[in-house]
């Protein structure tokens, strides 16, 4: 089996692993923070390793190290990194770094949260100035017609705002094993069943044999 198509596109195993992959790591390492412990204690100082936040900056710095490898390997393979992998791997590193290093969990917390504000006000920027910015975000996985793009672009956009609410209500008023629950599998879930909703939509306005080369996604020599 290949792991990357004739475009240099990664295989959908090995693209669905290199996403979920470090939210796993995340997600166990705070289950199981002494199963981590040889790693941690190469990367965190030793008071950061005991204590109610052992797991959670367990969890953070195996989180760095995971997205790191991950976008390492997707260049690897594809020759360029998308665009919501590489933004989610910088946030990851900031935040990341700054939890560690000021020993403050709210930082990594609030990450998801700057993390969907940014891509719901990147995609309703896009809309203000006629520039659809989720074909791109999408990787131009579909043609759709430009009432579809805007109308799904609208949706998505309210979608990231309600999960950044989400999230500030959770990390703010429940525990860290809570959080991280929300995290990893419960924004995962939530993302997949908001997809699924939206076929319907994309059905409808779906671009098929010749009118899919004038779909508004990506212009010749765009980044």
């Amino acid at each position: 089996m290949k792991s990357a198509d004739h475009e240099g596109t990664p295989a959908p195993w090995l693209k669905l692993t290199l996403e979920l992959g470090p939210l796993f790591l995340f997600f166990f390492a705070n289950a199981r923070p002494k199963l981590f412990a040889p790693f941690a204690r190469r990367m965190l100082p030793a008071n950061l390793l005991a204590g109610p936040d052992a797991g959670l900056f367990t969890a953070t710095a195996v989180l760095i190290a995971a997205v790191v490898v991950a976008l390492g390997v997707s260049y690897l393979r594809a020759r360029r990194l998308p665009i919501m992998p590489l933004i989610t791997a910088a946030l990851v590193v900031i935040f990341g770094a700054l939890t560690i290093y000021f020993r403050d969990p709210r930082f990594i917390k609030m990450k998801p949260t700057i993390l969907y504000c940014a891509f719901a006000i990147a995609l309703f920027g896009g809309m203000i100035f006629n520039k659809p910015l989720l074909p791109i975000i999408l990787d131009n996985a579909m043609s759709l017609t430009e009432r579809g793009w805007r109308v799904l672009t609208l949706r998505w956009g309210i979608f990231f705002f309600a999960l950044a609410l989400a999230n500030e209500i959770i990390w703010r008023t429940q525990s860290t094993n809570v959080w991280v629950a929300f995290k990893f599998p419960g924004t995962v879930i939530l993302i997949f069943l908001f997809t699924i909703s939206q076929v319907p939509l994309m059905l409808r306005h779906e671009l098929k044999g010749e009118e899919a080369g004038i779909s508004p996604p990506r212009k010749r020599g765009e980044n």
